[in-house]
């Protein structure tokens, strides 16, 4: 079969496919490359329609990741979608979902593992890049922790997916992001592919 097999120009092709499909004109010009990088995750073109996002997002994030934050995800598949070589300052990945004491805690509090993850953050948070590819319980747990705790993230890059709590939390989220800079993407749609993506359009920018 013919097809094509250079992964340079795979890559290249890919996202000119993108930059000609989608009018980007409609959003910032430093938040273009994170709405290309998550449309590449996802192969959805009318993303830009749900996409939401405060304006000092990209600056703040880049920043962030520049003067050496931890980036939290709520999984390892998010984790696994980041590529290393592109963080600037060799950024510390932190994922608690399979921490020995996340069940017990989820236990205590009848929740989700997910959600009683975020209460392991705590000594990581503080100015941290949050990213949640997952588990729309996370969201929520760490929107409740900001309105009770001192400690504020840089940024929350908000990406769960799903039919249950996906669209709420996001929801939540963009009505309310707690004073933090933010980007999320309406509805259920999402995904650890896509919140990967998120940092990585994000961590290009900052590493130039």
């Amino acid at each position: 079969m013919k097809y094509l097999k250079d992964p340079a120009a795979i890559y290249e092709k890919s996202f000119q496919t993108i930059r000609s499909e989608v009018d980007l004109a409609c959003v910032p010009e430093d938040v273009q490359p994170l709405a290309v990088r998550l449309i590449h995750a996802c192969g959805m073109t009318d993303l830009l329609n749900d996409l939401r996002f405060s304006d000092d997002l990209v600056r703040v994030a880049r920043e962030a990741l520049v003067d050496g934050a931890k980036i939290i995800t709520d999984c390892e598949m998010a984790a696994a979608g980041i590529i290393r070589r592109m963080l600037p300052a060799s950024n510390q990945i932190v994922c608690t979902l399979n921490d020995p004491q996340t069940p017990l805690l989820a236990a205590k509090h009848e929740t989700t593992r997910s959600a009683a993850a975020v209460e392991l953050w705590e000594k990581h948070l503080n100015g941290a890049v949050v990213v949640i590819g997952n588990a729309p319980t996370t969201l929520f747990a760490l929107l409740e922790r900001l309105d009770v705790a001192p400690e504020r993230p840089a940024v929350i890059l908000g990406f769960p997916v799903g039919f249950v709590g996906a669209a709420e939390s996001k929801e939540a989220l963009h009505a309310d992001p707690r004073g933090v800079p933010y980007a999320t993407l309406l509805g259920r749609r999402g995904g650890s592919a896509m919140a990967g993506a998120a940092v990585n359009a994000i961590s290009a920018g900052a590493s130039r």
